[in-house]
């Protein structure tokens, strides 16, 4: 996974090449679909199977979903793919339109027996996924991917300034982790108390792996520099 729990920005390219040794396919996932207006995508570092989350790109988190689940695979799998293909094509004037490629029969004629099913709520996520995205273009992308990434490393850099705080990554997207002096989970409780979201502590994450001190912190184009200020300020304040 890449970024992976952490917000570690991980190079999958060994790992596909140590899996393909061994005669085995590569099942990569992300987690943050706008990374990949900058980061090199995981079919480039040798992945043969792409699964991911696209939330971030039309569906606010307030929806509760379900998200948008992305999966993409190299030509010669596709016909193992569960679900429905469309391709491009034209009509019978020359029109360019959309058609049903590939679509397993049983859907249509064994329904109870049918590998995939694609309900209204989905369809909806997708298309605001599909218009967003659109709308964005691979420029506008790219430039959501700039802004997260350098709020991310703003507000790294501010906490990074308080005695006591430490920033275990050396590589992130828009999400990073903080080595705090004391409980994580209580100064996140503090912080919340004083209106400022200070990230998921990990112990929530993993009860029990011994990472109570650890905060996983993010930042995104929603984050204006005053939240980012407002943050630093609360948390050299909760553990002065």
């Amino acid at each position: 996974q890449s970024p992976d729990v952490f917000g570690n920005l991980v190079d999958l390219t060994p790992i596909a090449e140590k899996a393909h040794a061994a005669g085995a396919l590569l099942v990569a996932v992300f987690t943050e679909a706008v990374a990949l207006g900058l980061v090199q995508p995981p079919g480039a570092q040798g992945a043969d199977i792409v699964v991911g989350e696209g939330q971030s790109i039309g569906n606010p988190l307030t929806f509760g979903g379900p998200y948008v689940g992305l999966f993409a695979t190299r030509s010669k799998f596709v016909r193992q793919m569960p679900g429905r293909l469309a391709g491009e094509t034209v009509d019978a004037e020359g029109k360019r339109g959309f058609v049903l490629t590939l679509s397993t029969r049983e859907q249509h004629i064994r329904r109870e027996k049918a590998t995939s099913n694609i309900c209204t709520n989905s369809g909806l996520c997708a298309l605001a996924f599909t218009i967003h995205l659109s709308l964005l273009g691979q420029a506008g992308l790219t430039r959501l991917a700039r802004l997260n990434h350098a709020a991310a490393c703003d507000l790294a850099d501010r906490l990074a300034a308080i005695p006591g705080v430490e920033v275990l990554n050396q590589s992130f997207f828009n999400e990073f982790t903080l080595r705090v002096p004391g409980d994580a989970a209580a100064i996140v409780e503090t912080l919340a108390a004083r209106g400022i979201l200070g990230g998921v502590p990990y112990s929530r994450l993993a009860p029990k792996a011994g990472l109570d001190d650890l905060i996983l912190v993010a930042a995104t184009e929603t984050t204006t520099d005053e939240d980012r200020a407002a943050y630093a300020a609360a948390l050299a304040e909760v553990l002065a």
